[in-house]
Parts: structure tokens; sequence; C-alpha cells
């Protein structure tokens, strides 16, 4: 049962498949093995074809051909090396010898005939002509017996070769780069910044890469300098990679895309190969762009001792700075790089001459939602109620990559119900399924769990209805969703770049709701509140180690991004002695304390509208903002309004 905080959850991708023969591979073996035994056996058919007649000439000895010579029975005889073809008085000319015989090699045809006592007169009064067999069909019936078993073997060996390729027959090829080419005449792969919604301020930035490559000319007289190395940075989903394909589709260049991670081998001396033949091949196709993504997995701090002994990585980091500073200003080549970790780099990627140009992209704000939403429905049919604002408004830290799921997903569920258009309905429902997962209709709650289920988000609900600083409430549900057993959609009114302190004290007090709920009407406790104690948790002491929150602690940050310290190298490494450790503990455990008061004093306040509540979310399961709010104005509390709009 957990309470939605204003950043969805980034759904986890399934990793990779490990290394190692498919599960198919055997299978396709056997698959061509047969394929080819079906190769041989048509060759062998066709042999047979070509070597047979079907007016095979009738096989007869030489005597009797000596017989029917000097009886004066044969018109001619042709000798084609040791075989004799004749035709008699009488037969068709044009239909060929009706017989054939087979002489002693190497024998004259004149004097096989003499041993058989055949005269020079009778010889002479048969036309006798000597022809050497050639074509087509003379050198294959001579060489098949041969080149077929050959050709089969040579089949067999290539499939062998190839089904094993995928291990030790790829050594020769591991210098070489991974690097994916998108040419630019390519349209259907091609992106412009009209593709690209949202990100203003990251297209500008850009822009100036795109005249360049374009026109280098016009900046090279006027002595300017364009960045070699573009850095972007920003979240997951946040578009860093399809901006870099829209920069390359603008300017109309060769676009050489490769994951930072393809560049390590476990063999030495690999990575920083694969780099020099990836700037040789963009060299060669200049001007072209170059996009290295997640450069973080090779372009992290060196000298960190992280990664065992291997300094496969390091090298790899080594070469890509030798190669940056080796680009001349007419070479019309850019680099460009994304991360989500800028923070992890090493110095020397960062300096000028380098990455010197850093773009930042954030998660989208309402406007840009908007039209990130419109671009996703360009080839989807919405049905006449369709509203992307509101789908926009209710998509508060939701990256581009979330929006492109939700349409998607919601083109799906309108396909499972048969429809042909996408309705309000299926975005709406869409949102809480990117959120927090499909709906788990097979997970049928009992009377009494149902019954804690609906009080306990009915007491995040109360709870952060009543307190000023937590967002409102939109929508609470008792169904199933992902890994929980209900949820309470909050959301702003309007998008925050900031929260403050009383923020994070209250949105601590809602997360404690359902665990106060539970407390105050069943006087005891469930499995339920687990996640939200996870992540009050870690927000109570963010707010100390971190963000300087602490009455105590003051202005201090003892800690960074991921619980790293901010005073050395070291990863996990604290640099504050353990008594301080201690008094973090108890700060954290102060302002839990503090907030667990100030939830139970709401609901033992407001009880009646806490029972009010569980009772109807019983009945209908889902209860949507509207009907939310009737109720807690039945009960004396004032609904939430955004600022300057009157109650």
């Amino acid at each position: 049962m957990d309470t939605n905080q204003q950043k969805p959850k980034n759904p986890q991708k399934p990793g990779n498949k490990g290394a190692g023969t498919p599960p198919d591979a055997s299978k396709q073996f056997w698959i061509n093995l047969l394929l080819t035994f079906g190769i041989l056996l048509l060759l062998a058919y066709g042999f047979s074809l070509m070597s047979e007649r079907a007016d095979e000439p009738e096989q007869i000895t030489v005597t009797e051909v000596a017989n029917d010579v000097a009886e004066g029975l044969v018109q001619r005889i042709e000798v084609q090396g040791d075989i004799l073809l004749l035709t008699y008085h009488g037969d068709d000319a044009d239909a060929g010898p009706t017989r054939k015989a087979k002489k002693e090699a190497g024998t004259a045809i004149s004097e096989t005939l003499g041993n058989f006592g055949i005269t020079a007169e009778q010889i002479r009064a048969v036309e006798i002509k000597v022809t050497e067999e050639s074509g087509f069909r003379y050198w294959f019936l001579m060489l098949a017996p041969f080149t077929i078993p050959l050709i089969f073997i040579l089949i067999l060996l290539w499939l062998l070769l190839r089904h094993m390729r995928g291990a030790g027959m790829q050594a020769f090829t591991f210098g070489q780069s991974k690097a994916r080419m998108i040419d630019p005449d390519d349209k259907g792969q091609r992106i412009t910044f009209e593709d690209v919604a949202g990100a203003k301020e990251a297209k500008e930035e850009l822009a100036e890469i795109v005249d360049f490559l374009k026109n280098p000319k016009k900046f090279i007289d006027i002595g300017a300098r364009i960045p070699k190395g573009v850095l972007l940075m920003g979240g997951p989903g946040t578009g860093k990679t399809l901006l870099a394909r829209a920069v390359s589709g603008e300017a109309k260049v060769p676009f050489f895309t490769i994951s930072g991670s393809e560049f390590v081998e476990m063999f030495v001396g690999v990575g920083a190969s694969r780099v020099r033949d990836l700037f040789k091949m963009a060299k060669k196709a200049a001007p072209a762009i170059i996009f290295i993504d997640e450069i973080d997995a090779v372009g992290r701090v060196r000298g960190t001792g992280v990664g065992g002994g291997n300094d496969e990585r390091e090298q790899t980091l080594n070469q890509i700075l030798v190669e940056m500073d080796g680009f001349e200003p007419h070479e019309k080549l850019i680099i460009m790089a994304a991360t989500n970790r800028p923070d992890v780099l090493d110095p020397a990627l960062l300096r000028p001459g380098r990455f010197d140009r850093r773009v930042m992209i954030d998660l989208p704000d309402r406007d840009d939602r908007d039209a990130i939403l419109k671009v996703h429905a360009r080839k989807k049919p919405l049905g006449e109620d369709v509203d992307l604002r509101v789908i926009a408004e209710r998509t508060v830290g939701f990256s581009g990559a979330d929006l492109q799921n939700l349409m998607n997903e919601g083109a799906i569920l309108a396909a499972r119900e048969n429809r042909k258009k996408i309705t309000q309905y299926d975005l709406i429902r869409s949102i809480e399924k990117v959120m927090l997962g499909p709906e788990r209709k097979s997970h049928v709650l009992n009377k009494r769990e149902k019954e804690i289920t609906a009080y306990h988000e009915a007491g995040h609900a109360l709870v952060g209805s009543v307190l000023e600083h937590s967002d409102p409430v939109h929508k609470i549900s008792i169904i199933s969703r992902g890994r929980a057993a209900g949820y309470t959609l909050t959301l702003p009114f309007e998008d925050k770049r900031m929260q403050s302190r009383k923020q994070f004290l209250d949105d601590i007090a809602k997360a404690l709701g359902g665990y106060v709920a539970e407390e105050v009407v069943y006087g005891d406790l469930t499995t339920g509140p687990s996640n939200d104690l996870q992540v009050l948790t870690a927000l109570a002491r963010n707010m100390v180690a971190r963000w300087g929150m602490s009455e105590k602690f003051g202005p201090r940050a003892l800690e960074s991004d991921g619980g790293r310290t901010m005073f050395g190298p070291g990863l996990g490494d604290k640099e504050y002695s353990d008594k301080v450790a201690g008094e973090i503990d108890q700060e954290v455990d102060r302002i839990i304390r503090e907030a667990h008061k100030r939830a139970k004093d709401v609901i033992v306040t407001h009880r009646k509208a806490l029972d009010a509540i569980a009772k109807k979310l019983v009945e209908v399961e889902t209860l949507e903002r509207e009907d939310f709010e009737q109720i807690l104005i039945l009960h004396g509390i004032e609904p939430k309004k955004p600022e300057g709009v009157e109650a």
C-alpha cells in the first residue's frame, strides 16, 4: 500500500540476456545441416537427369557392328572417343543414332573393324565421322563425381564455422568498432528538431552545432571555435539520444552511435583499438557526428581502484582523450555523449577542448508534456473526448519516454477492447499503469484485508488533505496495481523545481497516514506500510545529511547523491565520526516521531471523515478527486485550491 509521490517511479527494465549460445542455436544448426543434405540430393537428382537421355541408343557389341557393316546395313558411324554411334539405312537422320557400341580404347575404327575381317571397300561404303566430346554436359559429367562431394564438404564447413562464429571465431574482429551508422539520406530513420518536442534551451544550444556542420567556413573565417565535444546530461528518458540524432538529421550528416559499454572487453587493448577504429571511420565520413551513449561506463574518474586490477577501462578513456585532442578545426567532426551521472566523470573529459559544452535536459514542464503528447499522438486515432492538456496536467514528473509509453499503452488498451479510437479514459488508465503497473485483478482481498486497505489509503488521503503544504489528492484506489495493494495519487497544481522543508515534513506525515490509521482503528499493524516506511526514512535522512534541513546540524552536507561522501573519492566511506553518525540517526528519529504525532492528531481529530472515506472506498473501490472532496466538505474540511482561486 503505497502513497504516490509527485515523481512516478520508473519501471525496471529487463536486463540483457547473458552471453553464451542462444537457446535456438542448436536447433538452427540441425536445420542448416538438413538443408545441406537437401541441396546435395537436388544436385544428385539434377546430375542424373542430365546424364540420362529420353532417346538413349540401343547398346550392341562390336561384333554386331562388324556384321552389320559387312551386310551393308550401316549408313554412318560417329566416333566419340571409344564410343561408336551408328545410324542405319532407313533410319531418320534427324532423330540421331539408333545404336551405340564401345570399342577398345586407343585403336582406330578401321583397325577394330579390320580385326573382324571387314575389308577396306566395305569400310569405305560407310560414312565415318570422328568427333571429340565437349560442351557443358560433357564437362559436367566428367567433373561432377569430383566437384559435387567437394561442394558438399565446403558447404558443411561453412555452416559449422558460421555456427561457431559467436565464440572464438570473432577473435580477429575484436578490435573493430561496433558503432552503427545512420545514413543521412535514410528518411525512415532521419529525425529532426520537429520530432523533438520541448527542450527549447537544449535545442538552441545544439542549433549552433548544426550551423557549424552545415557551414563551417562562416565560423572558421571569423576565428570562432565550435566545441569539439557536447555532453548531454539529464535523467533517464529525457531525450538525450533523440536530440543527438536530431542534430545529425538537421545537419544531414552521418551519425555514428555506440554505447560506452561496447568499448570494454575482457581482452586488454580492445577498447582503445575500437576507439581508434571508430574515429578513423568517422573522419573518412566527415562532416559527421560520433555519439557515445552512457559515456560514464568508460569515463569514470581514474585512479579510484574501482573495477579491480584490470585498467582496460582507463586505457579506453585515455584513447578517447587522445583522439579528441587530435581533432583539427577543419575536420568537421563533432563528438556527442550522453550520461545521467555527470558527477562521476573524469575531470579530463570536461576540460576545455573536449566536452566543453554541457547541455542539461530537464524533465518536461506542463507545456512541454502537452507538446510531447501531441508528437506521439500523430499516428494514433484519438476520440473526440481526448484532451491532451488534461493528461499533461496529470503527468507531473513524467519524462519524454514515459509519455511515449503512456500513449502506447493507451493504444494497446483500446485495441484490447476492439475499439478503433483511443479515448480519454484509456489515457487516464495508462497514467496509472505507467506509474504503478497493471491492475492485478486476480489479487482478490478478503473482506477484512479490503477494509484494512481502505483505512490505510484513507489515512494517506486525509492527512495529505489536512496538512497545508502537502499536494492535493487526485485519486484513491484499493485496486491492486503492481506491488501495491492500493494507492493514493497526489499531484501538485503546478510544476515544481524545488521543494521546501515544510513540504518534506508534510510528505513524511502523509506517508505515515496509513500506518497511523491502522494503529488507531485496529490497534495493530500489518506489513502494508513497509514501502511507506522505507520512503519516509530515506527522505528524513536526506533532509539531515544532504540538504541541511536539520536545526541540529544546520547548513552541512555530510553526504552526496547515493550516500557517497563529498570529501573524498571513496565510495560509501564516511568522513564523519561514529558520534556524528549516531546524532544523525537521532535527528532522523526525531523528525519521524514528530511527523507521526502530527499524522495521529489529524486521524484522531477527523476520525469521522476517515471512517466515511474508508466506507466509500470499500463500496466503490476507487474515489476520484471530486467525490473525495465532497466527503471532505461534508465533514468540515476545506479542499485545497490553486493559488488565486477562491474556495
